[in-house]
């Protein structure tokens, strides 16, 4: 029977090839309960603008809160404050289905370092962890129902395919990679600078998963603030567009478990 991974193997595995996966995040006999209550809130709760065979839904912390109390589960909270430090903060939640017939998404990189963001930071990136990604496998994920692709190692390259400058176009197949596949209640966690894309769905059932992302305390989230001057300066500045994360309704942060409300607090509203 293969053994755990130890938090040194997984430090390694993110420094060397820039991801890993933390299995029974959430425990199997609860697992099935939270991809419920995502796949029902995300329904009722779809963005207007998601892509085709996609369910989306951004700001995901103020419409179900059922996976809460597991973003503290030991084995996964100490990976992700080994790597960032104690004072991490989550940055942004959201909801993705990917519906029997879903297309491949093209390969790219997840803010800040996403160069179609107003709010990016500039290629040739520096050699630092500043932003973590982390996949919630809620439903199995596998190479026929479209489990997310990542290039092992792209997080150590300068750029990535959201750059003009890039080499590499974004809608052809990078030769190294590879699908990450993983257990109902796995998480992936990975370096946002590293390439990854969304698998197609080739099965005849929806894979729930959830994007929660997570950034040290010194990176600064204001600019994906509704409203703020911060995120007006950029967008003007750059011509770009910038993604949107609404605050934490009050009533929320204060329903959340004690030991999670300090990923949250620094985005309640008010």
């Amino acid at each position: 029977m293969p053994t755990t991974p130890t938090l040194e193997e997984q430090l390694l595995h993110l420094k060397l090839d820039g991801w890993c996966i933390v299995k029974d995040v959430i425990p199997r006999e609860a697992v099935a309960a939270v991809r419920e209550s995502v796949a029902e809130a995300t329904l009722r709760h779809q963005r207007s603008d998601a892509p085709a065979n996609i369910g989306h839904r951004t700001g995901f912390i103020n419409y179900d809160q059922s996976f809460a109390p597991y973003l503290v589960t030991p084995h996964f909270i100490e990976l992700i404050r080994a790597t960032l430090g104690q004072n991490v903060r989550v940055s942004f939640t959201s909801a993705m289905i990917n519906y029997p017939g879903n297309a491949r998404g093209g390969l790219h990189a997840d803010w800040p370092f996403n160069q179609r963001n107003a709010g990016h930071i500039p290629a040739p990136y520096p050699d630092v962890v500043a932003h973590l990604t982390t996949l919630w496998m809620l439903s199995p994920f596998s190479a026929e129902n479209g489990a997310t692709i990542v290039v092992p190692g792209s997080h150590r390259m300068e750029t990535n395919p959201s750059a003009e400058s890039c080499s590499h176009d974004e809608d052809t197949p990078y030769p190294t990679e590879i699908q990450a596949a993983g257990d109902a209640g796995s998480v992936l966690v990975m370096d946002s600078r590293m390439w990854h894309a969304a698998g197609a769905n080739r099965s005849d059932s929806a894979r729930v998963a959830m994007a929660i992302r997570f950034a040290p305390w010194w990176l600064n989230l204001n600019g994906l603030r509704p409203g703020s001057g911060e995120r007006a300066r950029q967008m003007e500045a750059t011509g770009l567009t910038e993604n949107e994360v609404e605050a934490v309704k009050p009533e929320v942060f204060a329903g959340l478990p004690e030991d999670v409300q300090p990923l949250f607090e620094h985005w309640v509203e008010g």
